[in-house]
């Protein structure tokens, strides 16, 4: 099989050619047919996360396959592997966890550490195989498009476990979307299905403008600090504040945001730090959460939304698998509308 994998920290992937493995147990074996790109993606290539101050968080490892949101193929199956077909085509759930520890066994195997977590852990999609461990992992997508439905495995699992953890939001109680990317479109159109209508926020007029053509009524330009003001004047605070990007700044206009008992969910993973006065947060009561993909039972959940039809699609654009280098400039320059999916043949 043919993969592309990392090598010294930025450098570009290379091209590796090895043997396609055999499935054993229950295990499962599937043929890529599309792999969402990630800022995840971008962090592991780049071997760190930003944590402010000058520090860094060493991630990446020579030789890892990179992809985690994957639609493909079932092409061949342990003896022991159930409820599934040959000619299967699913998405494949990517947060798997060691299935022995706390976390696991309550259903959270996604925050399970180290974990096997596919494209972090394990190899991943962007490669033209991809093993599984176990058929439970697999989701029918309904109707959705091939590209389109690899995405839900993190951009949409993400997105909905966020808004998950805000709940059922009162009368007049509001809800701010920070980021315009591919997860923050993602989690506009989950909103949408849950009845909620955001207000969203991002640095990019064209982000702002699609997030218009999806119906979103009130956006704001964040790059002004002024506009959190505008946001607590016409609402009085919001309820929740959804950061997808994760940077000191983006943090920092979300809290300016919340109303008194607020809460500030934290997605994205750009880098930094926080600092602010602690007696705030008392007198504020307010919450700072952070979210972190969603386990089985989220993926199950918004699964049989997408196949009711409940979620409107998002921006893709498709490229080659083995584009997956450029994939990942392309998204680390900013130049990318939506989620970019590497297509295998």
């Amino acid at each position: 099989m043919i993969s592309y994998q990392t090598a010294a920290p930025g450098a570009p992937l290379v091209e590796v050619e090895s043997a396609t493995p055999v499935p054993q147990g229950a295990e499962v074996l599937i043929k890529t047919l599309a792999c969402g790109v990630c800022h995840s993606d971008i962090h592991m290539h780049d071997g760190m996360f930003e944590l402010g101050d000058g520090k860094q968080l060493e991630v990446g490892r020579e030789g890892m396959v990179l992809g985690h949101e994957i639609f493909g193929e079932v092409i061949a199956k342990g003896p022991e592997a159930e409820g599934v077909s040959i000619g299967d085509r699913r998405v494949v759930f990517p947060w798997i966890g060691c299935g022995e520890c706390s976390f696991c066994k309550r259903g959270e195997e996604h925050i399970c550490t180290p974990g096997r977590a596919l494209g972090i852990m394990s190899a991943g999609g962007f490669s033209d195989h991809v093993l599984v461990p176990h058929s439970r992992y697999l989701f029918d997508k309904g109707d959705a498009s091939e590209s389109l439905a690899a995405t839900y495995a993190c951009s949409g699992l993400t997105a909905y476990g966020a808004l998950k953890k805000v709940g059922d939001l009162q009368e007049g109680e509001e809800l701010v979307i920070i980021g315009a990317g591919g997860v923050g479109m993602m989690a506009i159109q989950i909103a949408h299905a849950l009845g909620v209508d955001p207000i969203v926020v991002d640095i990019d007029d064209a982000k702002l403008a699609a997030a218009e053509e999806l119906g979103v009524t009130r956006t704001f330009n964040s790059s002004d600090a002024q506009t959190a003001k505008a946001i607590r004047k016409s609402t009085g605070g919001v309820y929740a504040a959804l950061d997808f990007v994760g940077a000191e700044a983006s943090v920092n206009y979300g809290l300016s945001c919340l109303r008194k008992g607020g809460m500030l969910i934290i997605i994205g993973l750009y880098g930094g730090a926080l600092s602010m006065p602690i007696p705030f947060i008392p007198m504020n009561a307010r919450i700072i959460q952070g979210s972190y993909v969603g386990s089985l039972q989220d993926m199950s959940d918004l699964m049989a939304m997408v196949r009711d039809g409940k979620i409107a699609p998002i921006e893709i654009t498709e490229r080659p698998l083995a584009e997956a280098n450029e994939a990942l400039i392309d998204l680390k320059a900013g130049k990318v509308k939506g989620r970019q999916v590497l297509v295998n043949g």
